[in-house]
């Protein structure tokens, strides 16, 4: 075969037709053998090797796994949630226990100071008679020695009026209850919603946390709250107002056209009334408590200055001491700072009121808290019941002024 290939190779030229002839001679010889077609292996699936019964007791039990999976990622969730909660809640019982330390503290330096200056004032005033009535030596001492005590006083007094330590006091209770009030809201909402927790409850929590640290500081120097503004606002203790997380329910949720139109009429009530009348009785005591700040000192500079004239000032010196011993007394002994202070309060208590019904009639009705109980929520923050409640309802129309609103909406205070 190989001198056949060779001889066909070697002829010379090699015509096309000849090649072709050769292949198409010998072609068939140079195949391999054709042997049996082999089948594809089939291996049988793992389907076909397992019961239909323990496949669907499989598939059950890879369905369990990822629903206990789930079910694990969740309560983790959760856990941190509360425990983030109960973090805070136990923030708030202690900065509660600080301010009521520190109210106890600024509540007795009131005391400590104002027997202190008056105890002062007095037994200067006493010196500046008896060196009147004495020898020209003695008189000398007794002078210089009521001069000294009288500056004192005065210095005192100007130390006191700039920190008003009853307006501080006042501070401290109100934040006391106010942190207070916070850490049992944290509770009940761990207890009441158990497994419906989200970190929105969590930030809502911690706003409410800073914005009650910043309405009622702790510091003293710096960091005190201005004693005397220029234009009296109403405290604000609470943050701003957040979507709640709310189910949507179907329905009219408790609420109803005459539901709202009674919280339009106590809203109206409120700003016309209630804030307007602690506002202006808060401008009224600053003004006082801003001239008994300024003539107690005053009227002491002068007592001293009238004692260095020798026993030609000495009667002006114990009338200014008096009086003196007087202004203190009306203003920290009558606490005005702390008096002022309360008002600011109280409009601040109906401003936040104010607030909640304003951001509740603003959303959706579906997404409001329940009618019913808002309303009662409503009546005993007013101190009403909810028959007087409703008899606000009147007002809600803008036909009537402001001045022939003759009622107030809170009956507290």
């Amino acid at each position: 075969m190989a001198a056949i290939q060779a001889h066909c190779l070697r002829s010379s030229p090699i015509r096309l037709p000849e090649l072709a002839h050769c292949r198409g001679r010998w072609g068939a010889n140079l195949h391999a053998p054709v042997g049996p077609k082999i089948k594809p292996l089939f291996l049988p699936s793992l389907q076909s090797l397992i019961p239909f019964h323990e496949l669907s007791t499989l598939r059950e039990m890879s369905t369990v796994d990822n629903d206990k999976l789930a079910t694990q990622k969740e309560e983790q969730e959760n856990g941190l949630i509360t425990t983030k909660l109960l973090a805070i809640a136990e923030t708030a019982a202690e900065r509660a226990e600080m301010h009521a330390i520190i109210g106890e503290q600024r509540n007795n330096w009131n005391h400590l100071f104002l027997h202190s200056i008056n105890s002062i004032t007095l037994a200067a005033s006493l010196m500046a008679a008896i060196g009147s009535m004495t020898e020209a030596e003695a008189s000398v001492s007794l002078n210089l020695s009521s001069a000294v005590l009288f500056t004192s006083a005065a210095g005192l007094m100007l130390l006191v009026n700039k920190i008003q330590p009853s307006q501080l006091a006042e501070e401290q209770r109100n934040a006391t209850r106010l942190f207070k009030q916070l850490e049992r809201s944290i509770h009940a909402t761990l207890s009441l919603g158990a497994g419906n927790l989200s970190e929105s409850d969590v930030a809502e929590a911690m706003d409410k946390v800073l914005a009650l640290q910043k309405a009622y500081p702790l510091p003293l120097l710096p960091g005190m709250l201005e004693k005397f503004p220029k234009v009296v606002e109403p405290t604000r203790w609470w943050p701003k107002q957040r979507q709640p997380r709310r189910k949507q329910v179907l329905g009219r949720n408790g609420w109803s056209s005459e539901k709202e139109e009674e919280m339009r009429g106590v809203l109206r009530v409120l700003k016309a009334k209630d804030e307007k009348q602690y506002v202006s009785l808060g401008q009224l005591v600053l003004n006082i408590n801003k001239f008994l700040s300024f003539a107690g000192p005053l009227l002491a500079g002068v007592a001293a200055a009238s004692t260095i004239g020798g026993n030609h000032g000495s009667g002006l010196a114990v009338v200014g001491g008096a009086l003196a011993a007087v202004v203190n007394t009306l203003e920290h002994g009558g606490q005005v700072g702390m008096v002022f202070e309360l008002f600011r309060n109280c409009a601040g208590y109906y401003r936040r009121l104010e607030e909640e019904i304003e951001f509740s009639l603003g959303e959706e009705e579906r997404m409001r808290e329940q009618g019913e109980i808002f309303e009662m929520k409503m009546a005993l923050q007013l101190g009403r019941s909810l028959s007087e409640l409703r008899r606000l309802a009147s007002y809600s129309s803008s036909s009537s002024a402001d001045e022939e609103i003759k009622e107030f909406a809170g009956k507290l205070f």
